[in-house]
């Protein structure tokens, strides 16, 4: 029995497979009985699995013969490496009070405004829209604006 630590290995794939060979080799650790602590699709990741195991030598038996594997990462994957890939960012990240944004999605696509508030909370930006005649706010996801200017800074 290795007394090595716990750590993160990636395996290669075909894009689009991850799961498919995630599902396929979790049944497999499963009937053979392998100590691998987890097996994770990550959404930004395309093209690998990440495992957790304290025995890399037993990955080849979790991986082989499945169609879409490539390859493995031989080296073990540090936590700050994939850190960035696990920890989702905020949408509205960045954005401020007086920046000019653009709708990138939804029934009002393509029309502009200016933030007039941020709710981190939420994930929201209120904004209004320059093409109206009269101020008109709408409270939009972050996810569907996108900075087209920023706000001038007053010094």
């Amino acid at each position: 029995m290795s007394t090595q630590k716990s750590g993160f290995y990636l395996v290669r794939t075909t894009i689009g497979q991850e799961r498919s060979v995630a599902m396929i080799a979790e049944s497999r650790v499963k009937s053979l009985g392998l100590p691998i602590k987890a097996i994770a699709v990550i959404e930004g990741m395309k093209g690998y699995i990440l495992v957790e195991t304290d025995r890399p030598d037993l990955m080849d038996k979790a991986f082989s013969g499945i169609k879409h594997v490539k390859g493995y990462v031989s080296r073990r994957v540090t936590y700050k490496e994939i850190e960035s890939f696990l920890v989702p960012k905020p949408s509205i990240e960045g954005m401020e009070v007086g920046d000019v944004v653009e709708i990138i999605a939804g029934p009002l696509r393509g029309l502009r405004g200016t933030i007039t508030r941020v709710d981190k909370g939420k994930e929201e930006v209120t904004l209004e829209l320059h093409e109206t005649s009269y101020p008109l706010p709408i409270t939009v996801h972050g996810d569907y604006v996108r900075v087209v200017e920023k706000a001038k800074k007053v010094s």
